[in-house]
């Protein structure tokens, strides 16, 4: 179950950000690897637009900050809470696009993609990378070098599926704002509604099984 709504939040990431990537000319509004390679680039060229990664990261490292600390206060509906603040910043997001306030509109989306990072952030000793598949397959990498020398590992199925899942979204989201851009993030908004819900049911379905446990 758990493992389904990672992928599930790899998916709305893969949309969301393959959306704010074609609306920014290039530049990502969750994947801060590839903003700090173009913001150097921007540093080294003396492009005009290297505030633009810059304001991007920070951006993005406030909508991380704000996203724990709103998991932290409600550690036992962390995925609720957070996938309800993820699916605002969406929604205001998608208001923003359609009164022509493109900057406002990709502000809200980094911050948003910064919260969502957060939704599975209760392991801080192995966070789960939900918006850069990079983690993920170096793991499949290292698993599958494992299995080829004949060592016992688990499974790089998962961490393929995490990628997958990224994938997936991101096409959807191409194909979207592509074709239809106007409704992209409104269509964004719709799968976010999908993953409160989903992220409802596995909070209740964690309760249920630790109150089993314990009767």
């Amino acid at each position: 179950m758990q493992r389904r709504f990672a992928y599930s939040v790899a998916a709305l990431a893969g949309f969301v950000d393959v959306t704010g990537f074609l609306q920014l000319d290039g530049y990502f509004v969750s994947f801060m690897t590839g903003n700090t390679t173009l913001l150097a680039r921007d540093l080294a060229t003396g492009g005009h637009r290297v505030l633009v990664p810059a304001l991007l990261i920070a951006g993005f490292v406030i909508g991380v900050t704000g996203g724990t600390m709103l998991g932290d206060r409600f550690p036992h509906r962390r995925k609720s809470v957070v996938t309800l603040l993820v699916l605002g910043g969406l929604v205001l997001a998608a208001f923003a696009r359609a009164a022509g306030q493109v900057p406002v509109s990709l502000a809200l989306l980094v911050l948003t993609m910064g919260a969502l990072n957060t939704v599975l952030s209760a392991n801080r000793g192995s966070p789960v990378g939900l918006t850069y598949m990079t983690g993920a397959l170096v793991r499949v990498g290292q698993l599958v070098a494992e299995r080829i020398v004949g060592k016992a590992s688990v499974s790089p199925l998962p961490f393929l599926l995490l990628w997958g899942s990224l994938l997936i979204g991101a096409i959807g989201g191409a194909l979207t704002t592509v074709h239809y851009p106007a409704i992209a993030l409104w269509v964004a908004s719709g799968l976010a509604v999908l993953l409160a819900i989903f992220a409802a049911y596995v909070q209740r379905h964690s309760a249920v099984s630790r109150n089993a446990a314990f009767s």
